[in-house]
């Protein structure tokens, strides 16, 4: 199986700490776009919501990818569930690097007295490591709640580079 380069980029991650975003970065606005994928000034993958509702291709995946691996332990659209928290919020408050440690890597929050928090490793699942981007982005749409709760309805077309991409990730 073909690794995604995001799983390459984990390991520039640091440590695992959930970060706030400061007031002076912005975490969502998308400042350029390349082949239907949208970024941020810090070369950030984000979401891109057009006037009449129209959600990019890799949010309308997101939702998707989401739902298909998820949304078991973290509730429906991001919500969150009574053991596991809402993603919607993490994608907002947490750093992207970060975010791709955690999925790609797991890991294990010791509380003490039996809370313990445990999130698997995915970094072999390409149903996520091929999508974590879309995963990221869709739940930054949620929790900025750009995009409400439900199957999205319009969604821009896959551009070739994104379904050329998709392929050679999943072999």
């Amino acid at each position: 199986m073909r690794v995604s380069a995001l799983v390459l980029m984990s390991g520039l991650a640091l440590a695992f700490a959930q970060t706030a975003v400061t007031e002076d970065i912005d975490n969502i606005t998308a400042a350029y776009s390349e082949d239907g994928r949208y970024f941020t000034e810090d070369d950030v993958p984000t979401y891109n919501i057009q006037e009449d509702g129209t959600i990019d291709w890799l949010t309308y995946s997101g939702f998707r990818r989401y739902h298909s691996e998820c949304h078991v332990c973290h509730g429906p659209e991001g919500e969150g569930s009574t053991y596991a928290p809402a993603l919607k919020n993490s994608a907002i408050d947490m750093d992207y690097y970060d975010f791709v440690d955690v999925v790609t890597n797991g890991r294990k929050v010791v509380r003490g007295g039996g809370g313990d928090s445990v999130m698997p490793a995915f970094g072999e699942n390409a149903n996520v490591m091929c999508y974590l981007d879309d995963i990221y982005v869709y739940l930054k749409a949620r929790g900025t709640e750009a995009v409400p709760r439900g199957r999205p309805r319009a969604k821009e077309a896959k551009s070739d580079v994104i379904r050329a991409d998709e392929n050679a990730c999943l072999g």
